[in-house]
Formats: structure tokens, C-alpha cells, sequence
């Protein structure tokens, strides 16, 4: 091919490739691991922290970059493997609070990767704030789920629903 043909060729190709992605907030949401007993504020039970560690494990290298958990001690004990790992101080936030938490998630923008430990109750209430319309319920005995939403420019956020 002569110059002007690769020229073309790269105009071209410039045209129909695809647009750079912009970059995109990232939220994991879960509900903290078993707790060890029914009491006002429970600790986690060993199940529970063993899946704390597994969360760690999982999103060590996911690029995290805030986490945020209620007052309760059992969210920030399921949050504190990975805050370890990746040095970040969690960011308590009242249980309550689910309107001045979304303002926080929002603070982060664009790049914003975020990690929330919250409780049955509050997860759903989250997601429907973050703009997911679907019905999420999260039964008294499940402690296996990963929520991943990433926000759209339009319309509803995407979400993939995990177990770990």
C-alpha cells in the first residue's frame, strides 16, 4: 500500500472503531457475613469472617478505592480485610443514613470504585438510590451476596448479582 491508501486505511478505521469508554463509577455492595450471635450489635461469627477474607481476596485487585459501612460492628469487621489490604480507611456512615451515603458515593465521580457493607435492609434501599428499578430482597439467612452496579449515562444502572 502507498501512503495515501494508509491514510485512508486509518481514517477509516478511525471512524467505524467504537469511542472510548468513558470512565465509569463501580459500586460492590454486600451485606456483611454471619454474625455470631442475634444481640443488639453482634460480632461476626467465624463464618462470617472467613467471608469477609474471601471479599478481600476477591477485590483486592479490583481497583477499589472507598469503602463505607454502617456503625454496626459487623459490617466493619467484613470490611476491614480488604481495608487492610488496600490501606484505605472505611468511612462510617449511620445505617440510617442512606441519603447522605448515596451523596458520598456520588462524590467519587467518574472513577469512583466503591465497596458498601450494609445489612438486608439497607442494600436494596442503596441500589434503588443508585437508580436500579429491579426488586432486590435479601433474605435474614443469605450472607452470599455481591452486588456490582456500574451507572449509566442513560437509563438504569447495570447490575450483576454475585455469591461468594
Amino acid at each position: 500500500m502507498n501512503r495515501l491508501q494508509w491514510i485512508c486505511l486509518a481514517i477509516l478505521l478511525t471512524m467505524i472503531a467504537p469511542a472510548a469508554v468513558d470512565a465509569q463509577q463501580m459500586v460492590y455492595l454486600v451485606r456483611h457475613g454471619q454474625k455470631l450471635d442475634d444481640g443488639k450489635d453482634p460480632s461476626l461469627s467465624p463464618a462470617g469472617e472467613a467471608r469477609a477474607a474471601r471479599l478481600a481476596a476477591m477485590l483486592s485487585a479490583s481497583g477499589v478505592n472507598a469503602i463505607y459501612t454502617t456503625q454496626f460492628q459487623r459490617t466493619r469487621q467484613h470490611a476491614a480485610p480488604l481495608a487492610r489490604a488496600l490501606a484505605i480507611s472505611p468511612v462510617i456512615v449511620s445505617a440510617n443514613d442512606t441519603a447522605g451515603l448515596l451523596d458520598k458515593i456520588a462524590s467519587h465521580g467518574a472513577d469512583g470504585i466503591v465497596l458498601v457493607v450494609g445489612h438486608s435492609n439497607t442494600v436494596p434501599a442503596i441500589l434503588r438510590g443508585l437508580g436500579y428499578g429491579g426488586e432486590v430482597k435479601i433474605d435474614e439467612a443469605e450472607f452470599d451476596n455481591l452486588f456490582v452496579l456500574v451507572p449509566k449515562d442513560k437509563g438504569a444502572p447495570a447490575l450483576v448479582r454475585l455469591k461468594y
